[in-house]
């Protein structure tokens, strides 16, 4: 059996003080108080039927209700979370004002074992971040996305 894979696109833009990324706090209780370790690049799972590529596409859609910027991609490659789960990337530059995002949701039994299912948003806010604070933000594995994104922008 092949392990869970996901696909994302991180936003970045250039500004005065550097390249700054876009990344979502990821909702639900389990994140409710964390910040470090908590913020992602907006991405999700796929099927063996669907390209990365694609996935990406979709899933910048779902998680943030704004349909993913046309511009040039550049593959930030694959990392592999703690969890097991790889996760594809690529850096599109592009803007975008986080008061427009509309974020999907996802449902849960919360609290567990209440049998009462609530649901939760997938991001819960969605900021700009200097690399230097995204990458003490980001879940651990997907700091290398941001190295390898300062290398492409140098």
């Amino acid at each position: 059996m092949t392990g869970k894979r996901s696909a994302g696109l991180l936003l970045y833009r250039r500004t005065d003080d550097g390249p700054q990324v876009l990344l979502g706090h990821m909702g639900g209780p389990f994140f409710a108080r964390r910040d470090a370790g908590a913020w992602t690049v907006p991405k999700g799972e796929y099927e063996p039927d669907e390209t990365a590529w694609d996935a990406a596409r979709r899933e910048f859609q779902e998680e943030l209700g704004l349909p993913p910027p046309d511009g040039e991609a550049v593959p930030l490659g694959e990392v592999t979370q703690k969890n097991g789960k790889v996760v594809t990337a690529w850096a599109i530059e592009a803007d975008l004002d986080p008061a427009t995002v509309v974020p999907g949701t996802f449902e849960m039994e919360w609290p567990p074992k209440s049998g009462r299912r609530q649901e939760f948003p997938e991001l819960d806010r969605v900021e700009w971040f200097g690399l230097d604070r995204a990458g003490a933000l980001i879940v651990p594995a997907q700091a290398a996305f941001l190295e390898r994104l300062a290398e492409h922008s140098d």
